[in-house]
């Protein structure tokens, strides 16, 4: 067995810090020794998962930050101007409407790429530099087995994590021979608050029950059950420990991604 995975001295700036994810990808880090820095829109909740990292013993930063907003971006880049940010996770998104494509709003899917593809462009446009300049450095976009095969009336959801997908690639040849490895990590639906608002929405779509609703979606994964969010967390500690890595997709979605 190797040696445990150590971001000792590395600074990981982790973007939807506040929500239930976020918060799972930040204890991981700390764990892991990296000094963590949340990001999101909602500061109460950025401050509850920042004093959760330090119970565990590990350190933590907030600043609060709209990543699909260029000045919020600028205005975060600035504040962290003393942070060596060499790991940048694009966790931050949106699960949008879930209703057929003929009746969605152009707002609404212009709400859904504004925070799962431009946040991720914005956030990578102004950290990436500085990790070109050192040589060295990591971006990992959260992506979605759902970029990857279909998921009826969530079209705007799909269509961006697989613009996501195509981002992370194209990128990882710009910067990677500069040093900089850039990935995405795929989970499938994991349990929690949004996958139970999801659940609802379909119910009443679909006329049935929101645990019917969960029943029929986990049926549809090789291990008939979700993931959990430190089996997430757990994922992405452990990509880092793949020098090799660069240009990759990871599934992590209990086989969601095998044939129904």
């Amino acid at each position: 067995m190797g040696p445990a995975v150590t971001l000792a001295g590395r600074t990981a700036l982790v973007t939807g810090g506040g929500g239930p994810l976020g918060r799972a990808f930040a204890l991981a880090l700390a764990g892991a020794g990296a000094r963590v820095v949340l990001t999101g829109r909602n500061e109460s909740a950025l401050a509850e998962a920042a004093e959760r990292v330090r119970k565990e013993g590990g350190g933590a930063r907030t600043a609060v930050c709209d990543v699909s907003d260029p000045a919020s971006v600028a205005a975060l880049a600035a504040a962290l101007a003393d942070e060596d940010v060499s790991l940048l996770v694009n966790n931050a998104g949106v699960a949008g409407p879930v209703k057929p494509l003929t009746e969605i709003e152009p707002d609404e899917w212009d709400d859904v790429f504004a925070a799962n593809v431009r946040g991720v462009y914005l956030m990578c446009r102004a950290f990436l530099p500085a990790m070109v300049a050192a040589g060295r450095g990591d971006v990992v976009n959260v992506a979605s087995v759902s970029g990857k095969r279909p998921l009826l009336n969530r079209t705007p959801y799909t269509a961006s994590k697989m613009a996501l997908l195509g981002l992370t690639r194209t990128l990882a040849g710009e910067v990677g021979p500069h040093g900089v490895a850039v990935n995405s990590l795929s989970p499938g639906p994991v349990r929690g608050p949004r996958m139970d608002r999801n659940f609802r929405l379909e119910a009443e779509l679909t006329g049935t029950t929101p645990e019917a609703a969960e029943r029929a979606f986990a049926s549809r994964a090789a291990l008939n059950r979700l993931v959990e969010e430190d089996e997430v967390a757990r994922a992405l500690v452990a990509m880092l420990a793949m020098p090799g890595l660069c240009g990759a997709d990871i599934d992590l979605s209990a086989g969601m991604i095998a044939p129904a």
